[in-house]
């Protein structure tokens, strides 16, 4: 099951109200206490520390940018970095002038930065989209300094379970939206630390993240599929068991018998 990849891989190209919804939904996932949980042991894996300069390539609306920035001090920088010209134009309007931080546009399988610049370099659910996620990571990898730390974050889409559900319902969405896009790797999350191992970084670890959302609102701000504002038109929910769909969520949330369950992967290693 995945977010809208499509949208994702094209958006400065979307409608200006499409564009600001999904500003929205990057701004509101970014306070969710979930996302703030996978992003505490982000923190913990890149180890920022000041005077270092560091990457974040997909900063989108560069929360994590700021407070990376805050970390590094006036002594060091961080580049806050996306594929979206008019992603980086709004997060730099959030951000004060004050903070180290420089926004770049850039293409992460193609970044525009000389081998071994950054002291440690992160991105967070940017390679589900990619077709090629493997460059992205020899290009993070290439750009790091040796000793410096790689911190990837990743959602597995495939680890999505849900109760309160009628279950031939749940399983009949899973098998008609899993792979629907066959440009979207639902598995990205759990295949971060073979592609670190096999890009040659050392000391990898890799930490599984259980998001917990005990009501189907919760569950919108970070899952799509149970947002019943995301339009028929982004293709989330097959037409035929789009109604059928929301009023389960709906009647499941009323009788205080919601769950869902998603794993998002944080994976980091050394660069030799």
């Amino acid at each position: 099951m995945t977010d809208d990849a499509g949208a994702f891989r094209n958006i400065d190209a979307l409608p200006e109200p499409i564009f600001d919804a999904i500003f929205g939904v990057l701004r509101a996932m970014a306070e969710h206490p979930e996302i703030r949980r996978v992003r505490a042991v982000a923190r913990e894996a890149l180890l920022p520390a000041p005077g270092q300069r560091l990457l974040d390539a997909g900063a989108g609306a560069g929360e994590v940018a700021r407070d990376l920035a805050a970390v590094v001090g006036r002594d060091g920088e961080v580049v806050a970095m996306d594929a979206s010209t008019r992603t980086l134009t709004r997060a730099r309007d959030l951000t004060p002038t004050d903070l180290p931080i420089r926004f770049v546009q850039g293409d992460v399988t193609h970044l525009e930065f000389q081998a071994d610049t950054f002291d440690g370099v992160r991105s967070e659910r940017v390679l589900q989209h990619l077709a090629d996620p493997d460059a992205a990571v020899r290009e993070l990898v290439r750009v790091t300094r040796p000793g410096g730390r790689v911190c990837l974050i990743d959602t597995d889409w495939e680890s999505l379970a849900v109760d309160g559900i009628r279950a031939d319902l749940t399983l009949s969405l899973r098998e008609r939206l899993l792979g629907a896009d066959p440009h979207h790797h639902d598995d990205m999350g759990r295949t971060l630390r073979r592609r670190l191992v096999r890009a040659g970084l050392s000391d990898v670890t890799a930490t599984p993240v259980a998001c917990y959302f005990p009501d189907p609102a919760s569950a919108a701000v970070v899952v799509p599929l149970f947002d019943p504002a995301v339009p028929p038109e982004a293709g989330m929910i097959p037409d035929d068991l789009r109604d059928t769909w929301f009023a389960e969520l709906a009647a499941a949330g009323e009788r205080g018998e919601f769950l869902a369950v998603l794993t998002i992967w944080v994976a980091a290693g050394v660069v030799s």
